[in-house]
């Protein structure tokens, strides 16, 4: 058959022309000329579809594109792609849209201005406004916070916020923080959130949760509550000497309510929980540690001499174990001197 528009004897693709002459007729995209995207002054997060996304820039302009042409279903495997210079009122981009149409690929050239529309995202909005629908509260017993252990929490919460971020909570951010009768007050803005960060604090330094709600209203014909998580950390802590009856132990580990023992005079490891060591007698941490030079050993037994007073000591080791260092790290309790197990 003849094409009605060359006039060549080939294939009919469509209204009596040949697939060459179609497409140089046709057109198979339709642009708009303007296109508007909201951005967020502070966070640079953009607005897509009534949602704020930190997607990239590259990214969204796609989406936009793809929902704003029109795309003639005759074009199969499109491709879109994009190269966008900075202008005086947004980006003027060359928009390139590649398909195929009966096997032949072709590309449609578009300019599009893409004018940036500043304002402030829903989260950047409730973040300077105060927002939050939690308060983490963390506390101790009977003691102080040290300052070490202040900047390890705060910097544990902080992980566990970016954690989260990072897995598709965007609406997620401290609101405020700061120090409150000797501990750390976290304010979040996700009560959901704030429940998971602080089962994982829990977990790394142990201790006991209470809950509790107050309505601050209604939003959507339903009440809303503030959640408060008081997590009270016990008067322990990792590392820590401590005196059970007539024995002494160091703390290994903390976990929730489980703690991790080791026994200073025979090294035998033990757990245990909470309540049973109520009463135990805290002696000191890592700063009550010594070290003493090796002077000679055997199979059984160590001999150690002070660094400052040059008098030795003859120490049954709790195992078989030979030393090859020329110091070891000791810890004296009671007129008692016990070799630190090794790491």
């Amino acid at each position: 058959m003849f094409c009605v528009e060359c006039g060549k004897e080939v294939s009919i693709f469509k209204d009596g022309v040949c697939v060459d002459c179609y497409l140089k007729s046709n057109s198979f995209t339709k642009s708009p000329e303007i296109l508007d995207i909201a951005t967020c002054v502070h966070c640079g997060s953009f607005k897509y579809k009534n949602t704020w996304s930190s997607d990239i820039f590259g990214d969204i302009i796609r989406k936009i594109i793809k929902d704003n042409f029109e795309l003639s279903k005759e074009l199969q495997k499109v491709d879109i792609n994009t190269d966008c210079k900075e202008a005086k009122n947004g980006y003027e981009c060359k928009v390139y849209i590649s398909g195929f149409i009966d096997g032949r690929e072709i590309t449609e050239e578009h300019n599009v201005l893409i004018r940036i529309k500043r304002t402030i995202c829903d989260v950047c909005s409730r973040r300077s406004g105060g927002y939050h629908e939690a308060i983490i509260q963390v506390r101790t017993d009977n003691r102080k916070f040290t300052d070490r252990e202040l900047c390890e929490i705060q910097s544990f919460v902080g992980k566990q916020v970016e954690n989260l971020k990072t897995k598709g909570n965007r609406g997620l951010f401290i609101t405020d923080l700061g120090p409150e009768h000797g501990g750390l007050d976290f304010f979040l803005s996700d009560r959901a959130a704030a429940q998971i960060i602080t089962k994982k604090l829990q977990d790394e330094f142990g201790g006991n949760v209470k809950q509790s709600s107050k309505n601050i209203g209604m939003k959507d014909s339903r009440q809303i509550y503030r959640m408060t998580y008081l997590l009270r950390i016990p008067s322990l802590r990792k590392d820590d000497f401590i005196k059970v009856d007539d024995s002494f132990y160091q703390i290994l580990s903390m976990q929730a309510n489980r703690i991790k023992l080791i026994d200073l005079k025979t090294w035998e490891e033990t757990n245990t929980d909470m309540k049973k060591l109520e009463n135990a007698h805290i002696i000191g941490g890592l700063d009550l540690l010594r070290e003493m030079i090796i002077v000679s050993q055997t199979e059984k037994e160590i001999q150690l001499m002070d660094q400052k007073t040059y008098k030795t000591y003859e120490i049954r080791k709790p195992k078989n174990i030979s030393y090859k260092n020329k110091t070891i790290k000791t810890i004296k309790i009671e007129n008692q001197i016990f070799l630190i197990p090794i790491k």
